[in-house]
């Protein structure tokens, strides 16, 4: 029975062939009938397989040689198409596949190789699945493991990166000394104003200190002027008359030989006299010393102006 009977895995498909003539489905998973002479079996894996293309030499768009490594990762989707469509679906993918990546390189510069795997990855993958496509193969991924340049381009690439390396060296060094000068002119800029902001204040308060003192003072001679005024409304006649006696009493005292008469000495005379008169009346005496104990002490006369000797 072993002969007329084939176990197939989940992962395979068989394409039977009876009698030279496909049978119309892939067969499997599981028991599948065979019949020597009479049935012809193809196994079909549907796993995905790697093909590794060997190192290939091509010529870039600016007629660079260099050596690319390659992988594709296919899958075959359609078991029917893959054998009854192309003889080997491996042989053929690899085969497309180096003329392929050739066509690719030669429309790109070795700059842009170097650069932009991803982008040849990219279009490798599309162009190979566009052809792979009718044999029933998906191509899954294209990958590029190593681009290998030519010595002297190796050795050209290593003095443009050192030269590249000791531009941006020097354009680091300038821009830190830049930035360094900048820093230090803020920092002055920013303490010139600190300082000028200090003395303003300053200025401000010193002045608000002397405006402040000055109202104070202006306050208290005001304040000074009142008392003296409600003091001298309260005094009458007769104690006027004798602050004139006392003024011309120490007029007389003085080293000074001119004297200034006030201009109302008719009326101070006037006043004396009927000062006298009332003080001659019998009880006037206690009137008029109780006149002169009423005398406040900041009501002194004003000094007359001396004159020098003629």
């Amino acid at each position: 029975m072993a002969l007329f009977f084939k176990i197939i895995p989940e992962y395979q498909r068989v394409i039977r062939f009876k009698f030279g003539r496909y049978d119309g489905q892939p067969r499997g998973p599981g028991f599948v009938w065979m019949v020597p002479f009479m049935h012809k079996p193809r196994v079909v894996d549907l796993r995905e397989d790697v093909v590794e293309l060997k190192p290939q030499k091509c010529i870039t768009k600016d007629n660079a040689p260099v050596t690319i490594d390659l992988i594709v990762f296919m899958r075959v989707v359609n078991p029917e198409s893959s054998v009854m469509q192309v003889a080997d679906y491996r042989y053929a993918a690899e085969s497309i596949g180096v003329t392929t990546l050739r066509s690719v390189i030669g429309d790109i510069s070795l700059d842009d190789v170097l650069a932009q795997r991803e982008r040849i990855n990219r279009i490798m993958q599309e162009k190979l699945d566009e052809v792979t496509e009718r044999w029933g193969v998906k191509i899954n991924a294209v990958e590029i493991r190593e681009i290998l340049p030519p010595v002297e381009i190796q050795t050209a690439m290593s003095r443009q990166m050192s030269a590249e390396r000791g531009r941006r060296a020097v354009v680091t060094e300038a821009e830190g000394t830049r930035e360094a000068a900048v820093t230090i002119a803020d920092g002055n800029r920013q303490a010139a104003v600190l300082n000028a902001q200090g003395q303003k204040e300053a200025t401000i308060l010193e002045a608000e200190a002397k405006r402040q003192a000055a109202v104070l003072n202006a306050e208290g001679f005001a304040l000074a002027l009142q008392r003296v005024f409600e003091t001298a409304s309260g005094i009458d006649d007769k104690t006027m008359s004798l602050q004139y006696i006392d003024m011309m009493k120490a007029l007389g005292s003085g080293p000074a030989s001119k004297w200034i008469i006030p201009m109302e000495l008719t009326t101070f005379v006037q006043n004396v006299a009927r000062t006298f008169a009332a003080a001659a009346q019998p009880g006037a005496a206690p009137a008029v010393a109780a006149a002169r104990v009423a005398r406040p002490p900041s009501a002194a006369p004003p000094p007359a102006a001396p004159g020098g000797p003629s």
